[in-house]
């Protein structure tokens, strides 16, 4: 396998530019490069994140008809789906346990998955087998108590196929639908359902551009929604303003090189952030706390707006009278005065988009972060108009499309509805198992069979171990992926393992659609795949027959559900907002989801109006070095609040690049540290610690000094999850991957202490 070359020693000055440049000339100049460039033409939507572009105006154009909506990241995880197919020497010839000494980004290179596998009970190899033996088996997991068959899924996949699976799971009886978006924007979803009975953005694209004020929080879009940064660098330019709010300080948010304005952004890069505020990691509810209650005392809450069209807003009003700006300020390691100073660029604004990504929702208290943010923006008279409201920002490119599509244990009542209707009998009412519960009721032998829809589950959990141990304990794993990923070696089922190849989206022989992060559906056209002699099936042709085995006719004709154009009109009458999309084969007319943009401060929720609640200041207290077994006689250390982070060269778990030239990590066995923390502890930049969390010990890892909050590091996710277990939000179930305790070893110089490490201002400094 070819090394890649070193990333630069040095963080660069500006993100994006002449990188994104060269790298797209590397790729689409390679031998692959004209049908790469097939591919980015091809009418379908990106594969990488929700923010992408694609559908019916072509691959470069958004739904606005703006063109050169392309990314770096795009072409990667193109260039990734037209490699060749694994060799047969590959599965042949390695074992296992050999395959299990992979890395991601070795793994993803063996190839394209193009037959069916099985690792079978006491075998060492995967095996190729026949499509009508995997029916088979599949069926026969499948007949077992429902409460014991569930599904795991991944938001590449198509709106169509979501909708098969939650319709095959609920129809056998079972609503253990278990989703990636679990693990990170749940929290979006429950506190955005909770406040404004939607729970999804309420900022179409065309009202992003109507706004003259974006606050963006926890999120590296320059890296991972690098599209969005054209309409920040829009933003700017019309005279308005970005406030960053995140512990790190990415170079790409101050200043980003966009390609889609050679002249104007590519040379010196554009201007981003206007105001940019490193909190400690944990604190954001504090962080909205303090700007709600500069706007209080400077006379700038909407009262008027909130007697019309909110709830709650007194019991809110009057936490921000008794919280000091002291407990205030001891939590979130900010200023009195930068708080005020965001809530006077807020208050001047005419409208504000409040943005966010997982930098927020990866907390113990994700959910009320959430709530804190939709307060500010109704405190603030920011919600329901044009160029103003509430914004999270999606990952994986259909990741809302699922949860539009009913994969998810908190279903609509209005679609549960819909879908007793079409089944003609009531749904399960014993509740399923979201991802962090499916991985706690297997460990416990309460599974037999799990299907996954792409995704690594294995590799996207904490706690490696358990997860390993958990996956070893369920009888049937199934795993539908277009290629191989580690958890496909380390996430075994007891009795058996398959992995089936499916088509990519651009592949798929028949329509599908998807949904954008701002509730847009795209419709991609049908492909073929460059792959020779390949035995492939799609996602919709494998749930439609698996479902046809088990259930023939009752009570719908599930065979009929091989015919996608049927799907979309079964969709079009149970999925709320979706009904355009049973005409449109015949239309091409792509559509936003109906009652999910407000422009009217009137809410879906019982009085119209949203609903507030008060927020309180989490508890930030950082353990002793002994809760990790102390340290040794003139051993220095320091606990720390560890962010897990996809590097710039990732998608989820998918690692394209080793390193991370944006944070000068050259590899992924780094830690990013405040160059602080380093002097007092006698540590030094490039020197090799241990870094040990609640699950484990990682050796070896070099210490890349950054511009870090004092009191954090930063590691890469998935594969510091070998080490840490993450709290989990109980209000969405989602864990708290964005400050984990670990202790770093190493030096010679005793203990040195954070200031306010192991208090609510852990690392304030």
């Amino acid at each position: 396998m070819k090394a890649e070359p070193p990333e630069s020693s040095s963080a660069p000055e500006v993100g994006g530019g002449w990188p994104v440049i060269t790298g797209w000339a590397k790729a689409t100049l390679s031998p692959k490069g004209p049908l790469l460039w097939q591919t980015l033409l091809h009418k379908s939507a990106c594969l990488s994140c929700a923010w992408g572009t694609g559908g019916q105006n072509g691959g470069f154009v958004d739904e606005l008809g703006e063109p050169l909506q392309r990314c770096l990241k795009s072409v990667e995880a193109i260039g990734a789906e037209l490699q060749a197919a694994v060799p047969e020497s590959v599965f042949a010839g390695r074992s296992v346990a050999e395959l299990q000494a992979l890395t991601s980004l070795e793994a993803d290179r063996l190839g394209r998955l193009s037959h069916p596998l099985i690792l079978r009970e006491g075998g060492s190899h995967y095996e190729r087998l026949g499509w009508d033996e995997v029916f088979k088996l599949a069926e026969a997991a499948f007949r077992r108590p429902p409460q014991r068959v569930a599904s795991y899924s991944s938001g590449r996949s198509s709106n169509e196929a979501a909708y098969l699976l939650q319709l095959l799971l609920r129809a056998w009886g079972s609503n253990n639908l278990a989703d990636c978006s679990d693990l990170c924007h749940a929290p979006s979803t429950v506190g955005l359902n909770e406040v404004f009975g939607s729970g999804t953005s309420m900022v179409s694209l065309e009202s992003l551009q109507q706004a003259d004020c974006v606050v963006l929080v926890g999120s590296n879009a320059p890296a991972n929604h690098p599209r969005l940064m054209n309409e920040l660098i829009r933003l700017r330019e019309r005279g308005g303003s970005v406030i960053v709010i995140n512990p790190v300080l990415e170079v790409g948010l101050l200043k980003f090189g966009s390609p889609a304005f050679p002249i104007k952004s590519m040379l010196r890069g554009s201007e981003i952030a206007s105001l940019f505020l490193q909190p400690v990691p944990g604190s954001d509810t504090a962080v909205f706390l303090g700007i709600q209650k500069a706007l209080l005392e400077a006379g700038q809450i909407r009262h008027a707006f909130l007697a019309a069209h909110a709830e709650g807003s007194d019991a809110v009003l009057e936490q921000l009278r008794v919280t000091s700006w002291e407990a205030i300020s001891a939590c979130c390691g900010l200023s009195r005065e930068e708080l005020e100073h965001a809530a006077a660029v807020i208050a001047r604004s005419n409208g504000v988009v409040f943005a966010w990504a997982m930098g927020i929702t990866h907390h113990a208290n994700g959910t009320a972060n959430v709530h804190a943010i939709a307060n500010t923006a109704l405190l603030s008279g920011n919600v329901g108009r044009p160029g103003a409201g509430t914004m999270p920002i999606r990952g994986h490119s259909n990741v809302q499309g699922f949860g539009s599509m009913g994969v998810t244990v908190k279903l609509r009542a209005e679609m549960q509805q819909a879908l007793e209707a079409l089944l003609g009998r009531p749904l399960s009412s014993v509740p399923g198992y979201d991802t962090r519960a499916l991985i706690e009721a297997a460990e416990a032998g309460e599974v037999d069979t799990l299907l996954c829809l792409g995704g690594n589950l294995w590799g996207a959990n904490p706690d490696s171990q358990q997860a390993r141990r958990a996956l070893g304990r369920i009888d049937t794993v199934m795993y539908l992926a277009t290629k191989p990923n580690q958890g496909h070696f380390h996430g075994l089922g007891a009795r058996q393992t398959l992995v089936l190849p499916v088509f990519n989206r651009f592949e798929t022989p028949h329509r599908t659609t998807t949904e954008s992060g701002n509730n847009f559906v795209r419709l991609n056209e049908p492909g073929t795949t460059h792959l020779k002699r390949a035995d492939l099936i799609s996602e919709v042709g494998f749930l439609a027959e698996l479902a046809r085995r088990l259930m023939g006719h009752d009570p719908i004709d599930w065979g009929r559900l091989q015919d996608p154009v049927y799907v979309r009109q079964l969709i079009g009458r149970t999925v709320p907002g979706y009904g355009p999309i049973a005409g449109i084969d015949a239309t091409r007319q792509e559509f936003s989801v109906e009652g999910r943009v407000f422009e009217q401060p009137s809410f879906p929720t019982p009085s119209g109006k949203a609903r507030m609640e008060p927020t309180p200041l989490p508890a930030l207290e950082l353990p002793e070095p002994a809760h990790f077994g102390g340290l040794a006689p003139g051993e220095s250390g320091l606990v720390l609040a560890l962010i897990t982070a996809r590097s710039y060269g990732q998608h989820n778990t998918v690692v394209y690049k080793a390193g991370d030239a944006y944070r000068a990590m050259p590899h992924r066995q780094t830690i990013l540290m405040n160059r602080a923390d380093l002097a007092r502890t006698g540590l030094a930049a490039h020197q090799r610690v241990t870094v040990q969390g609640e699950a484990g010990t990682l050796e070896g890892i070099e210490i890349i000094p950054g511009e870090i909050r004092e009191g954090a590091a930063l590691m890469f996710y998935p594969e510091v999850n070998a080490i840490i277990r993450a709290p989990v939000d109980p209000r969405s179930g989602t864990p708290a991957f964005k400050r984990v305790p670990v202790l770093v070893r190493g030096g010679l110089r005793p203990l040195a202490t954070v200031p306010g490490a192991a208090s609510a201002g852990a690392g304030a400094g």
